[in-house]
């Protein structure tokens, strides 16, 4: 019985662990997708990307329930 518990905790590590590889890996590739286009539309302006990302993210949370909920939950 002992054993049957210690594979299903080292199962269960073992899939969370791959979702949060996953999640980086993606999150690793947008964010260089988004550095590409901040070099590409707007010559690598860091202050110019930085405002319209955050307008976009803003825009992005409000528009599913038209409140900023999410924010708080920060």
């Amino acid at each position: 019985m002992k054993d049957t518990k210690a594979s299903a905790l080292a199962s269960y590590f073992a899939r969370n662990f791959l979702v949060v590889v996953g999640l980086v890996l993606v999150w690793r590739g947008v964010w260089y997708i988004l550095d590409g286009l901040d070099f590409i539309f707007l010559s690598g302006n860091h202050l110019l990307s930085g405002i319209l990302g955050v307008i976009l993210g803003m825009l992005l949370l409000y528009l599913p329930d038209k409140d900023l909920k999410e924010i708080s939950k920060l």
